[in-house]
């Protein structure tokens, strides 16, 4: 009898073993007060179990953002990953959207 653990035999093959898939998220930034944080808007639709009503709930979550070079009102993808500290387990990953909003500092140029 072979000592040796097979992994082939417990359905595990170490050469073919894939990267679970990453979900991406699309959002509206509403914060970018913290440092290297946003914090970020998802919409989703859905419908009531038991009215069939169409109902609209939103969620906010905390993106890493090591690049700071997005804007409140920016449209953003993001990507679940390793948490980052307590509350922040999402990472920026591309603007969709920029804004056409005006910020305090644009006004101060004029």
């Amino acid at each position: 009898m072979d000592n040796k653990l097979d992994y082939v035999n417990f359905g595990l093959n170490m050469e073919k073993v894939q990267q679970k898939q990453k979900r991406v998220y699309v959002g509206e930034v509403i914060s970018n007060t913290m440092q290297k944080t946003l914090v970020v808007k998802v919409a989703r639709t859905f419908t009531h179990p038991r009215f069939h009503k169409i109902m609209r709930a939103d969620k906010k979550y905390k993106v890493h953002n090591p690049v700071e070079v997005v804007r409140v009102g920016d449209i953003i993808e993001f990507y679940e990953g390793r948490p980052a500290s307590k509350t922040k387990c999402m990472y920026f990953m591309r603007v969709v959207r920029q804004s056409n909003a005006y910020t305090p500092d644009a006004l101060i140029g004029l």
